[in-house]
């Protein structure tokens, strides 16, 4: 695995001057030199380059962190690939098993704050991870230390952040050794810890939601991962009173209560980061079930450019943000991303000379520069009277959490057509199914026609992770899958420009430590965006179907969920199965 050729022996002067020369090299990649590294050997096409260039200049990134993000190469590829350009031996931490004794030599915080770890340890020579190739004093510290010599090979970031984690050692095996530790002393301590461990643990794992559900014998904790649960650890029923009241603890709620529902939320302050916690309690049969959804503060910001729109229906959504006035609505069923967009749309909006007020039930970020407020039923703010109050306050932009009811839809509806942006979302399966549901709670058709603006519809489908992301041509299974939705066989059609399906190259993850083996990391919009022409609005007025509205929407340009699902499979982004799978139906 190791190569001394390549990998820089920290010995002498001469080699630390050539190697500094080596690494100024390196970090004056331009875009020239990555065409040259990526396009020559085709690791990506050169429209695809030049995409990546613009966008990643949207979105103020490293163009390298973009052709990441978009699974236009791996982690690892682009790595590898970095490392050969400049003739210096590459290693990939995700494969590599990273001993304890290895860890020692270099102290946790050191280790985090000059971004290297040891990799391996023999014949006299250190063999150093590091993507910070220049810390040459560090490793020049660390030969005096040691009396070996130090051979330093390239990783990418990546694939350090996960080998730093080593240094809290199995999170799994810790918490089942507390376990057995809290049934023999029932410490409070440990309880504590055990709790912060549930937290760390999944928070490590990329985990969306806890659920901790009391079962007849024992309780399972299951972990949410881009969207599906996962079962994570077991303990024994008799701890859980104790950590049931923990979890009320930090979350300021009533802990001698344990036949209602109570909902509350934290901050939870971790070794790498902190994030806020929303946490729901709710009495069933065996006990108390808890729900904790983890919400990274740090990380959470989309923007509207990286949310998965292609450039026609980003058009499209902006302009319609751009608006004065009018709604803006995101439908969808629960866990679509439909709150995801309104933020976007938010961040988008957010600025000096506006007034932006929320409405939210709950509030799941904090957005610096808007005024937002939770729904408290026991206080009367509801959905109804908090936007009453709104209006009050001369807002420019309005965001309604949901619209749940007749009293909420039509006030949203009026504010839209008196001068206020009004942003909200709606539960449906489609957009234009949108229409027949505001007609249900009473909106006259005509006023519906007047203020909505634009309907997002979407969904979450999970990508394919980028460390073991490998082509394949399509197989029989894929195609049976395509021959059984019609539709979806026909996008394929139009979008290959009528290519043999079994000739095309798909993608697929085959499984690695980076994705807990599921060869899927991360999730990304799919989506269709109607806008309300002057077509639509007339058959709104005289209250056509949803199918009629559809027609004409697709006529005017609407690409169907299903189609934009199509498009990222065969742009490498996510699998058939998962398109089928959330769109289907």
């Amino acid at each position: 695995m190791y190569s001394s050729e390549k990998g820089i022996l920290y010995n002498k002067k001469h080699q630390i001057y050539c190697f500094v020369q080596w690494f100024r090299n390196y970090m004056e990649i331009s875009p020239e030199k990555f065409k040259e590294m990526l396009v020559s050997p085709g690791h990506i096409s050169e429209e695809q380059f030049s995409s990546a260039i613009i966008e990643a200049q949207k979105k103020n990134i490293a163009l390298s962190e973009y052709l990441i993000e978009e699974g236009l190469i791996s982690d690892t590829d682009l790595g590898r690939t970095i490392a050969d350009f400049f003739d210096h031996h590459f290693i990939d931490l995700h494969e590599v098993a990273l001993k304890d004794e290895y860890l020692a030599y270099i102290p946790e915080l050191a280790a985090r704050a000059q971004r290297v770890v040891v990799c391996g340890d023999g014949e006299g020579t250190l063999k150093l991870a590091t993507e910070q190739l220049d810390n040459y004093e560090f490793f020049n510290l660390l030969k005096k230390k040691t009396g070996k010599h130090i051979s330093v090979l390239y990783t990418t970031k990546r694939g350090l952040d996960i080998a730093l984690k080593h240094y809290k050692g199995d999170l799994r095996n810790k918490i089942n050794e507390l376990i057995d530790n809290c049934i023999q002393d029932q410490e409070e301590g440990d309880i504590v810890h055990l709790v912060d461990l549930f937290l760390e643990y999944a928070n490590d794992n990329h985990a969306s939601d806890i659920h901790i559900e009391p079962l007849e014998n024992d309780i399972l904790i299951r972990f949410r991962v881009d969207g599906i649960l996962h079962e994570a650890i077991r303990y024994p029923k008799s701890l859980h009173d104790k950590i049931i009241f923990r979890i009320k603890i930090m979350s300021h709620m009533q802990t001698d209560e344990h036949a209602a529902a109570q909902d509350g939320r934290f901050e939870y302050h971790g070794q790498d980061n902190s994030f806020d916690v929303r946490v729901s309690i709710l009495p069933v049969t065996d006990g108390e079930n808890v729900v904790m959804r983890l919400l990274d503060t740090h990380t959470h910001r989309y923007s509207l450019e990286n949310l998965g729109l292609n450039q026609t229906d980003y058009q499209k959504v902006l302009m319609a943000s751009e608006r004065p006035h009018g709604m803006i609505m995101a439908v969808g069923p629960t866990g679509s991303g439909k709150t995801t967009v309104l933020y976007t749309i938010l961040e988008k909006l957010n600025k000096p000379e506006v007034n932006i007020m929320t409405i939210e039930d709950p509030v799941e970020y904090d957005i610096e520069g808007v005024q937002q407020t939770q729904v408290n039923q026991k206080k009367n703010l509801t959905f109804v009277n908090g936007l009453r109050s709104i209006v009050r306050q001369d807002p420019d932009i309005i965001m309604v959490g949901e619209i749940r009811d007749e009293e909420t839809a039509d006030i949203a509806i009026n504010s839209a057509l008196t001068g206020h942006l009004v942003i909200s979302t709606l539960h449906t399966n489609d957009a234009s199914t949108t229409f027949p549901r505001l007609m249900e709670m009473k909106v006259e058709p005509f006023l519906i026609a007047s203020s909505v603006n634009i309907i997002i519809a979407l969904r979450l489908v999970r990508k394919i992770c980028s460390h073991c992301k490998e082509s394949h041509i399509p197989s029989p299974a894929e195609l049976e899958i395509l021959e059984q939705y019609p539709s979806a066989l026909k996008c394929v059609e139009t979008l290959t420009g009528g290519k043999d399906f079994t000739q095309l190259r798909l993608y697929q993850g085959k499984g690695c430590k980076m994705c807990q083996q599921t060869g899927y990391s991360g999730r990304i919009g799919i989506f269709e965006v109607l806008v309300v022409d002057e077509e639509i609005r007339l058959l709104i007025t005289k209250k056509a179907s949803a199918d009629v509205i559809n027609a004409q929407a697709l006529k005017a340009g609407m690409v169907p969920l299903l189609c934009d699902g199509v498009a990222k499979v065969l742009a490498g982004t996510t699998t058939i199965e998962e398109v089928i799978k959330v769109a289907g139906a």
